[in-house]
């Protein structure tokens, strides 16, 4: 029995559908209908080859969802629910499609529409909307990851030109984006974004190899040496680290939806097959062990539906603060983490099979427990909105 997820009932245990709009219902149903159809059928061949499926690409501009919730510039204007719904369904068909997205699409453009110019937002953003452009986003390094605001590549002013030196990692897209918005220090020490694009000398990205979670999506390593920027390409409101931890707050919430996502998956493989793997005698799904886990994982996926249902609520009311952010990714990809574990342990041997898709779902909710802040810092952040005080490096 191979298993299969596509065509399933949306997981919505609590009657969420009927908070949404008849526009969101419409977006989660085309872009799941896309991964359906798309994504789950082809995506295990990309993952074991740890290639990127570049033909994915034309599709998804099609379905014109990039850029979420922007206003303008060619980008669909959406609610923060539909946005936070296209992450839930993309991670459902898989991570490494939902990481690529929300990389150009979260973090790329909305760095560019948070802290660029108008000219800056004219010029990119319309193209990356059609996705005729990719961007890119570049903030982690080698040494510097949960502190990150510790960034040390360098941006020297030289007269009309920045020329940037320092290394990057884990930068997705980073490889064959149009446009990577590369983090670095001015000579004053301020942090600042800069618009650095497809080709420029001393830009080297290169994919990095050998991970085994998101196969599918390439991060790259990055050097760069003396590469020369115009002055213009420096984003124009990003004036220190506060600037880009306003975009990872407004792309953190992302996160907590795109675990989501991994939870319905595994929640959708484990009924399916325990309703049909036949154990001694009868159905694994009749047992009580069967039930009661699956009730567990159940409860864990309405509990993040609705925690982001309301997160998005007060992100479109300008009421999101960076602890409501962090609780929601910190809670969301624990228990998503959770769920994704026990549907795997549910297929026994067929668990540790791409065939049955959860092997995928388990290697690659690791990363989604990690990324964007791992559960930790989270958690700090968390603690220092209730208690007042910072249990790490100040800013």
């Amino acid at each position: 029995m191979v298993q299969q997820i596509t065509q399933s009932p949306v997981v919505d245990f609590y009657l969420m559908d009927e908070l949404l709009t008849a526009e969101e219902r419409s977006i989660r149903d085309k872009v799941r209908a896309f991964c359906d159809k798309e994504v789950i059928p082809i995506i295990n061949d990309y993952w074991e080859r740890a290639e990127f499926p570049f033909e994915l690409i034309p599709k998804m501009a099609a379905l014109n969802i990039t850029g979420g919730s922007i206003k303008g510039y060619g980008c669909p204007g959406m609610s923060a629910v539909a946005a936070g719904l296209i992450a839930v369904e993309l991670a459902r068909g898989d991570a490494s499609i939902c990481t690529f997205f929300g990389v150009h699409s979260g973090l790329a453009m909305s760095s560019i529409v948070m802290l660029g110019s108008e000219d800056q937002k004219q010029k990119w953003l319309p193209p990356m909307a059609r996705m005729e452009k990719i961007g890119a986003f570049g903030l982690t390094e080698p040494n510097h990851g949960s502190d990150a605001v510790a960034l040390e590549t360098r941006a020297h002013r030289v007269g009309n030109e920045y020329v940037i030196n320092g290394t990057k990692r884990w930068i997705g897209n980073a490889s064959f984006a149009d446009v990577v918005i590369i983090w670095a220090r001015d000579d004053d020490g301020n942090v600042g974004g800069f618009l650095v694009e497809k080709g420029t000398p001393g830009f080297e990205p290169r994919v990095m190899t050998g991970k085994v979670a998101k196969r599918a999506v390439w991060q790259a390593d990055i050097t760069l040496k003396d590469v020369h920027v115009p002055a213009e390409n420096r984003l124009a409101l990003s004036r220190s680290f506060k600037d880009t931890g306003r975009v990872l707050t407004a792309t953190r919430s992302g996160v907590a939806w795109e675990a989501i996502g991994h939870a319905v998956a595994a929640y959708e493989i484990a009924v399916n097959y325990t309703k049909e793997r036949i154990q001694f005698g009868k159905p694994l799904a009749s047992f009580q062990i069967i039930q009661q886990k699956l009730a567990t994982m159940l409860a864990s996926v309405t509990t993040m539906q609705l925690l982001c249902l309301r997160l998005a609520q007060l992100q479109e009311q300008g009421k999101m603060t960076d602890a409501m952010a962090s609780l929601a990714k910190m809670n969301n990809a624990r228990l998503a983490r959770e769920v994704v574990a026990d549907a795997r342990e549910m297929l026994g041997g067929n668990g540790i099979l791409l065939e049955y898709h959860i092997a995928r779902h388990h290697a690659d909710i690791e990363a989604v427990f990690t990324y964007e802040g791992t559960d930790t810092i989270q958690s700090l952040i968390v603690g220092r909105d209730i208690t007042g005080m910072q249990a790490f490096a100040p800013r």
